[in-house]
């Protein structure tokens, strides 16, 4: 087992708001967590779980209903709140509307915990500016207006300027809400990137289960009403962990697969083969209700020799050969319709 310092550990921290009655709303139970240097960790919960409550508890932007909270081995009211500013960078969900300034401008705002009240940018501070354009990858774009921006690049703007901060841990709430498919991968790269090669410590939450799992380090699953757990997505996966945090009525989490299905698939069928063609082929099966499973006498059997080359064997040992999945789905449904 690894023995690491967190940066970032909870005691029986209790998360939530304190109402106008006296009474306090916690969101969750008692919670003992921890965040390491070089990790992805990814938030995950239905909206009202109280991800966004947990991250600003976190970024000291809200007060803990009881517990503790340790950063970097000191205890959080120990921080001044310019001591925290050079500590933890925040991005949060809204949209910025810095559309009047540049992308460098945007980012140099990163420098003001340590340029003061009047700004003034000396070459160490143009230095790091530059160095966190280039790394988020928006360099290119630094004398752009915002407002000329998509929003995966005001996103990697955004990231930029907290690298600029140089804090040792980044905090993002939802920073793949409002991207298209191939800048939410962008983006999750490029944290998982900042991690790895600046020792970063980042904690984000997320809706996007199948990124979380392919690109966090470690996963905190909440719901409400249940004890946060805290793991590896593999770790999860296997031990049921996730499962039973996203199984709902109709809806059931495969851990073959790592996605939901809306039905349960029940009725096997043997795969085999090529990988990837093999993991696609499963995909269609599961689609259409059928279990890809190990081969086995009884079952239909499918060994993918190639993307165009797929044998079927059918109970009794009849062969047939397609060369697509399209081809594959129509015979097997003949079969079964035919039994």
């Amino acid at each position: 087992m690894r023995q690491r310092t967190p940066v970032i550990e909870t005691r029986q921290l209790g998360v939530g708001y304190s109402l106008k009655n006296g009474k306090k709303k916690i969101v969750h139970g008692c919670l003992d967590l921890s965040l390491y240097a070089g990790e992805v960790t990814c938030l995950l919960g239905l909206n009202g779980a109280g991800k966004s409550t947990l991250l600003r508890t976190l970024g000291g932007f809200q007060r803990a209903l009881h517990g503790e909270i340790n950063l970097l081995g000191k205890r959080f009211n120990a921080y001044s709140p310019a001591d925290i500013s050079l500590t933890i960078g925040v991005v949060l969900t809204e949209k910025t509307n810095a559309g009047g300034i540049t992308v460098y401008e945007l980012a140099s705002l990163g420098r003001h915990p340590y340029t003061g009240f009047f700004g003034v940018l000396k070459q160490h501070d143009r230095d790091v500016i530059e160095q966190s354009l280039e790394a988020a990858g928006i360099a290119h774009k630094a004398n752009n207006y915002v407002a000329e921006l998509s929003d995966g690049e005001r996103q990697k703007t955004m990231i930029a300027k907290t690298l600029a901060q140089e804090c040792p841990i980044i905090l993002l709430d939802e920073p793949t809400a409002f991207l298209d498919v191939t800048s939410r991968i962008e983006t999750m790269v490029l944290l998982r990137k900042l991690a790895k090669e600046q020792q970063k410590t980042i904690l984000l939450s997320t809706h996007d289960m199948d990124l979380a799992i392919q690109m966090g380090d470690r996963l905190w699953l909440l719901e409400k009403g249940r004890a946060i757990v805290s793991g590896t997505p593999e770790d999860l996966i296997l031990s049921g962990e996730f499962g039973s945090f996203f199984n709902k009525e109709g809806i059931l989490f495969d851990s073959s697969t790592g996605k939901l299905n809306t039905v349960a698939p029940v009725d096997p069928i043997g795969v085999e083969g090529d990988f990837i063609a093999s993991y696609w082929v499963g995909n269609a099966l599961i689609r259409n209700g059928w279990k890809p499973s190990p081969v086995s006498y009884g079952y239909i059997n499918i060994n993918c020799l190639g993307k165009e080359q797929l044998i079927i064997t059918l109970p009794g040992q009849k062969q047939l050969e397609v060369n697509s999945i399209d081809d594959l789905i129509s015979v097997i449904e003949k079969v079964k319709h035919d039994k």
